[in-house]
């Protein structure tokens, strides 16, 4: 049987672990909630750290004669041990709790209370009273979300997308010069520069990035400082105002408190719109990581344009086969998130009156896809598109091959001559110069003087 202590709440008294600093409304969210592995992101924790402190120093400064210099110290120094990575296992809450976040904003308050009261060496701060004051769960709870999602968007996932943009701007210059065949429906096309087909994985990551930070301005407005329902009940005239401006100081991200607290509360509108920006940028990961693993494919039976770098052994049958497996993996992220974002949106639509009780699973959701894409975009770029070479022969002889060179002939011959020679070519194995002599559209000299595959790019 393990140590307990006793631990009260307005519910009365309840056993906590004696070495833990949670108390009482924690433990029984551990004993209510027993679903899933799915645990509060750390994400969340450390945003809820972040606000925390914010709160505590526009306390002292709106509150002194509730917020003492020594309350605000020990909120502090506790907040910035849970920062420093120093309390881990305090935040054990499963994501499937009450769908306000209720439980996990007071598994934070409660264990900044039992630190700071260690700190101070003295039983000073209260998990209500002193570290939740001029707060309500129904405004924390939105504001951490949004401080994690923008901080997430704007210091990791679009830092990713810069560094595979300037990979891929490397390949581009490197590869400027060889034509290949362009492909239509997974059909042969006219020609296309390599550095041109490059040139459009560049473009979609660029356009991702711009919808990212157009959406990151949104999740920048936070709905600190409305309290329970959005009329900003027992809190101080302009603690929103202050709180925004302290979190903006400490992390450099431009908080703002939203105006409109009513809407803050209840809607969810920045996350799905920063969302569909993820979900944006996973369809052309999904786009670009087929691309690769379609011109690496072979190396024998299949394109063979590229070829990729060789990280593992692919077959626990087959010697020496090797696979794109880093395409594999930015696949199955670009599904996931997929997911995640119809999560989002379903998640958003269900706020009722004052306030949306789908707040867990929203967090939990737009952070996984945040935490995957960066961390899939930066493995793809340093174990497959960093490494990405021209198969130049592959691509001359696919190039010459294909039929659909005969298009460069339509202003010479006209359209349905050209589609003549280019079915003769391909019932009897001709080249498209055989095909057009014989059907007599042009003299073998006349073909040589208007046919040059690599001036149609």
């Amino acid at each position: 049987m393990e140590n307990t202590r006793i631990e009260r709440d307005s519910m009365g008294e309840v056993a906590v672990p004696a070495e833990r600093l949670w108390g009482a409304q924690t433990q029984r969210s551990l004993q209510n909630f027993p679903i899933g592995w799915e645990k509060m992101p750390a994400e969340i924790i450390r945003a809820f750290a972040l606000l925390k402190k914010a709160a505590a120093q526009a306390n002292l400064a709106l509150k002194p004669d509730k917020m003492s210099a020594d309350k605000a110290a020990a909120i502090t120094a506790a907040c910035d041990e849970i920062l420093a990575g120093k309390l881990p296992d305090e935040f054990p809450l499963a994501v499937w709790q009450t769908g306000s976040g209720t439980q996990s904003n007071m598994n934070v308050n409660e264990v900044v209370a039992n630190r700071g009261n260690a700190i101070a060496g003295k039983k000073l701060l209260h998990p209500n009273d002193d570290v939740n004051m001029s707060q309500s769960s129904n405004d924390t709870f939105p504001t951490a979300m949004h401080i994690a999602a923008a901080t997430a968007v704007k210091t990791e996932l679009i830092p990713a997308v810069d560094v595979l943009i300037a990979t891929l701007r490397r390949l581009e210059k490197e590869n400027e010069g060889i034509v290949k065949s362009g492909r239509t429906h997974l059909q042969d096309a006219v020609p296309v520069s390599f550095s041109q087909e490059i040139s459009g994985w560049r473009g979609m990551l660029e356009a991702d990035k711009a919808q990212l930070e157009s959406a990151f301005d949104g999740l920048c407005s936070l709905a600190i400082g409305g309290t329970a329902v959005g009329t900003g009940l027992n809190a101080c005239d302009g603690f929103g105002d202050q709180v925004a401006a302290i979190l903006a100081d400490e992390t450099g991200l431009p908080f703002i408190s939203n105006p409109n607290k009513f809407h803050a509360l209840t809607s969810l509108d920045r996350l799905v719109f920063a969302h569909g920006a993820m979900k944006a940028l996973a369809a052309d990961m999904m786009k670009i990581a087929n691309d690769v693993r379609w011109l690496a494919s072979g190396p024998r039976c299949g394109l063979g344009e590229i070829t990729i770098p060789e990280n593992e052994p692919g077959s626990s049958i087959m010697p020496g086969k090797v696979n794109p497996t880093q395409c594999e993996a930015v696949t199955m992220i670009a599904a996931q998130v997929m997911g995640n974002d119809a999560t989002v949106g379903f998640a958003a639509s269900q706020g009722n009156f004052q306030l949306n009780v789908f707040l867990p699973v929203t967090a939990y959701n737009f952070l996984q896809s945040a935490r995957l894409l960066t961390d899939g975009i930066l493995s793809f770029e340093k174990r497959c598109v960093c490494g990405i070479k021209a198969n130049r022969e592959k691509m001359r002889e696919n190039l010459y091959r294909s039929l659909m060179l005969v298009t460069s002939l339509n202003p010479y011959i006209g359209y349905d001559n050209a589609a003549k020679v280019a079915k003769k070519a391909y019932q009897e194995n001709l080249s498209l110069k055989e095909s057009c002599v014989a059907l007599g559209f042009l003299t073998a000299e006349e073909f040589d003087q208007i046919f040059h595959p690599e001036e149609l790019v």
